[in-house]
């Protein structure tokens, strides 16, 4: 059986429920293919695994009967027949508009049955000929987003890409498998993915070993293998079943270092590099770095950096945003790890729309260590999601309390992730806010408003002196969903003056803020804090993500306030001229 990585499962799971929602279905059913969805995202036992075992799946939490037995036909299968019979009345090109930004399943929904509209370019052709602003519930404004959402995917085109977080499930077994080969010594993977893009293209992988024709067809029979492009001596670039392009590339023990940073990139940053060596009279390229004929190094990767006078650049930093301009190693940044976390600021329970009880998600967070959490369900106005109304919400403050008599060895944090409404202001009253010990803030709706009135309202809502933290500040959802239109830049000023913080968010799908804004938050001395934005016990996994995009915005673990002991960030968020 070919390897089934658990997202896949998972977006099969997501386009059940699009295509149901677009029908019209129940909503109870449809929200239980989202949480399932999300669930087997964050799962980290491997369900090929499971099947393969005979593994109980409905022990998997929000998982019952129905749902286990399509899992385990999607693994065995490679297809869910309700899906396929799903897709036979609801062409999954219908559910593919729910990626242009403006559009949600309702809306989705009121097209494709009042306009018969099909497909992206029959609703580009809708919004031209101005039918969509004629529809209930939308207008001249959303017709206009959605165009413009239309142009900007056709400006990108359709490149294959995918989230880090899916590279890692084809990297695992790939790597493992490789290295099982005697021949092989060294496996490395290289370009994009070793330096923790959100996205990635392709897979570069280096292999150091003997018996080259061995390895060429070892790793050509890989059982994930659909297609060999080209094979030789050195070089095998193949298609695996989902399209990606791997390449393997054999190289000497004395040249691995030097190839593994031409191989790691940026192109950018190699570009550079070179004109650096140039100017000292060296040639550096894949095999070394040479003074004329004579080769000076290559072996180990940090010789391409000292020989040239530079300090070791980690590959997150590798981009050529002023990482060769910096000539001590003291004065780049000491980056942070997953082992300087001492929290997770947001998550939900089942009191909302997450997967887990309070109590598991507690306990989740103490087997990983951490010292404190902040339970953070929704507010009302996100009623998709099970919103909290204030009766709730002191429901939840009481119950919270209680845990807190009940575990010594963490602190529950008071919290919530309250809505910032259209105008600006937040979704719960004054007197609830003042009950909690950290507020979390977030636009959820209104996302289409204008770059200025959007950032005007998020402004507004970071002067508001119950506003601690502002959760995803861009809205996106990577290769699905635009960030908003919003000025980021004088959306960080005022965090700066009002000394509000800004979320890394550490969904695999969102990793919002992007690294280029982390990285002026940082300049700008404008505190940031990485959240798994859990959903489920499996989601405090995704905190790693998180970490992995404040690296490559040059985050330290000054930055980032869930580094810091619990006393501190309580003082952090309730100093004199600051919140409340």
């Amino acid at each position: 059986m070919m390897p089934m990585h658990n997202s896949e499962v998972a977006e099969q799971f997501r386009m059940m429920a699009d295509l149901l929602s677009i029908k019209g279905a129940n909503r109870f059913k449809i929200r239980a293919y989202r949480n399932a969805a999300q669930i087997l995202s964050n799962l980290t036992d491997n369900l090929l695994d499971m099947v393969n075992n005979d593994e109980d799946l409905t022990k998997l939490d929000g998982i019952g009967k129905e749902l286990a037995a399509k899992i385990e036909e999607m693994v065995k299968d490679g297809k869910i027949s309700a899906l396929e019979e799903l897709k036979k009345e609801i062409s999954p090109e219908v559910a593919e508009m729910l990626t242009i930004s403006g559009l949600g399943p309702e809306r989705v929904k009121t097209i494709y049955h009042e306009l018969n509209v099909k497909n992206i370019a029959a609703l580009k052709k809708a919004a031209e000929e101005k039918k969509i602003q004629k529809l209930s519930g939308l207008g001249e404004k959303t017709e206009k987003t959605i165009l413009e959402a239309i142009k900007k995917r056709e400006e990108k085109g359709e490149q294959k890409r995918i989230l880090y977080s899916r590279a890692e499930e084809i990297v695992k077994p790939l790597v493992e498998y490789l290295k099982a080969l005697e021949a092989i010594d060294q496996v490395t993977i290289a370009g994009s993915y070793r330096r923790r893009k959100s996205t990635i293209g392709d897979l570069d992988i280096l292999v150091c070993g003997t018996d080259s024709e061995k390895i060429m067809k070892y790793f050509n029979d890989y059982e994930d293998v659909s297609q060999v492009l080209s094979s030789g001596e050195t070089k095998s670039s193949v298609l695996l079943n989902d399209g990606i392009q791997v390449d393997l590339r054999l190289v000497k023990k004395e040249n691995y270092g030097s190839a593994l940073q031409y191989f790691t990139g940026s192109k950018e940053h190699s570009v550079k590099l070179r004109k650096t060596s140039k100017e000292q009279g060296l040639k550096i390229n894949e095999y070394g770095i040479f003074d004329g004929d004579e080769r000076s190094g290559g072996a180990e990767e940090k010789d391409m950096y000292e020989i040239l006078g530079l300090p070791y650049i980690e590959p997150e930093l590798r981009e050529n945003r002023g990482e060769l301009e910096i000539k001590q190693a003291s004065d780049l940044p000491d980056l942070i790890t997953l082992e300087d976390i001492k929290g997770d600021l947001q998550m939900h329970t089942d009191a909302s729309d997450g997967n887990n009880t309070m109590v598991e998600m507690i306990e989740a967070a103490i087997e990983k260590g951490y010292q404190y959490i902040a339970i953070t369900d929704h507010s009302k106005r996100v009623t998709i999601a099970n919103g909290l109304d204030v009766k709730r919400v002191k429901k939840q403050i009481e119950k919270i309390d209680k845990m807190n008599e009940k575990y010594d060895d963490i602190k529950i944090l008071k919290s919530m992730e309250v809505d910032i409404l259209k105008d600006g202001s937040l979704d719960l009253p004054e007197d609830i806010l003042s009950k909690l010990d950290i507020r979390i803030c977030a636009i959820h709706y209104n996302t289409n408003l204008s770059r200025e009135d959007q950032t005007k309202r998020m402004i507004k809502a970071i002067e508001n002196p119950f506003c601690d933290i502002i959760a995803h500040p861009t809205g996106r959802i990577i290769l699905d969903r635009e960030p908003y239109a919003i000025d980021l830049d004088q959306v960080m000023v005022a965090a700066k003056e009002n000394d509000c913080i800004l979320e890394i968010n550490a969904q695999p799908d969102r990793l919002d803020l992007s690294d280029q804004y982390i990285k002026k938050a940082v300049e700008m001395n404008v505190k940031l804090v990485i959240s798994t934005d859990a959903h489920s016990t499996g989601g405090l996994e995704n905190m790693k993500y998180g970490v992995y995009q404040a690296r490559r915005g040059w985050c330290s673990a000054n930055d980032v306030v869930n580094t810091l002991a619990l006393s501190d960030l309580l003082s952090l968020i309730n100093k004199e001229g600051s919140k409340s």
